[in-house]
């Protein structure tokens, strides 16, 4: 799942829930110019089914994003979901390098979810342990090679030349971690059917996992509570959200519970984060995706959690046109793990 060095141009393919994303950029002296980007709304029956209809389906909505943003280059670097990868920090002895690859192929199934034989595999050296003296930690992901080759099956059937595969949880750090961030900060990407964690420490993440908490869930509460249909739910959370003053708090109310498990889901993260490394207190929680458009979320993670909560920005560091910006403004808190997937350098 590594990018291949010396290729030049490329762009990041985020294939999410309900819709396909594509973005290139060019690397400036401080930060990346927006060139292409794109975006095709996709049924979330097409990218929950393993049909050849389905899979045809997902590949013409793909070329729609491709063919929309005037990316020329076919290289591609494309993220996994969450729900089909996994991801985990160990701790292994300090060697030389070439002793950490022989040591690496050997042992990584005792740490995979999965036979060996049926995965696929990737790791990257984070440097000195912070937990333990004279180790180093090493980030470790993996997924079914089954599904990654049935991905890259699709992808490349369209024409495109995949240089990598990387967990959506990754790329998300890129784009979303303050530039300069000296403390511990935990980023959440909120997505349809579950939400991206990773606490991040030193530009890297040591702790990644996914809370089974979206804002369909959200919205099933409130149709539920509300007894409304579930555009006029999904309405309510996305113009009201969880202001006590609108709609005379209902909405809060309605989703409450669903929030309640959600913040616990966080605290248990950020408890398990403090227990590894004890030295180490998160500064800041960082929300995108739904989370970071939804009314008064951060400050009810806030609340919920005693860490300080705001709304994060995946176009922190990119540069493009007033005109792409006015474009882009009502989608762009979806884009984080295709502009972090856009922002590998070649030559990592």
């Amino acid at each position: 799942m590594k990018l291949s060095k010396g290729l030049g141009d490329f762009f990041g393919l985020d294939i999410g829930t309900n819709a396909v994303r594509v973005v290139q950029l060019s690397p400036t002296s401080n930060g990346w110019n927006l060139v292409h980007y794109g975006y095709a709304p996709v049924d979330a029956k097409i990218t929950a089914s393993d049909s050849a209809e389905a899979r045809r389906k997902l590949g013409e909505v793909i070329m729609t994003a491709v063919g929309q943003s005037g990316i020329k280059t076919s290289n591609v670097a494309m993220g996994l979901p969450s729900s089909k990868t996994f991801t985990t920090i160990i701790d292994v002895p300090k060697v030389s390098e070439q002793e950490l690859r022989a040591t690496m192929k050997y042992q990584v199934d005792q740490y995979i979810p999965m036979a060996i034989d049926e995965a696929k595999v990737d790791w990257a050296l984070l440097g000195d342990s912070l937990k333990t003296q004279g180790q180093y930690e090493v980030l470790l992901s993996s997924t079914a090679k089954s599904y990654a080759e049935e991905r890259l099956e699709l992808v490349e059937s369209l024409g495109l030349n995949v240089i990598a595969e990387e967990p959506d949880p990754i790329a998300m750090v890129r784009s979303l971690m303050p530039l300069g961030a000296q403390d511990v900060r935990l980023i959440l990407d909120m997505g349809e059917n579950s939400t991206d964690l990773a606490v991040v420490y030193g530009d890297a993440p040591r702790l990644v996992r996914t809370i089974p908490t979206g804002v369909s869930s959200l919205v099933r509460a409130a149709v539920q509570n509300l007894n409304v249909q579930d555009t006029q739910a999904r309405q309510f959370i996305l113009k009201f959200g969880l202001a006590p003053d609108r709609l005379d708090g209902q909405v809060l109310k309605a989703i409450d519970s669903v929030l309640d498990n959600f913040t616990s889901e966080i605290v248990k993260s950020v408890k398990f984060f403090q227990t590894r490394y004890p030295n180490l207190n998160v500064g800041g929680i960082y929300l995108s995706g739904f989370g970071a458009v939804i009314p008064q979320m951060d400050a009810y993670v806030a609340t919920k959690t005693n860490i300080q909560s705001a709304p994060a920005d995946s176009w922190q560091r990119v540069t493009m046109s007033p005109d792409d910006k006015q474009q882009l403004a009502p989608i762009a808190s979806e884009f984080a793990t295709v502009v972090g997937l856009a922002q590998r350098r070649n030559s990592v």
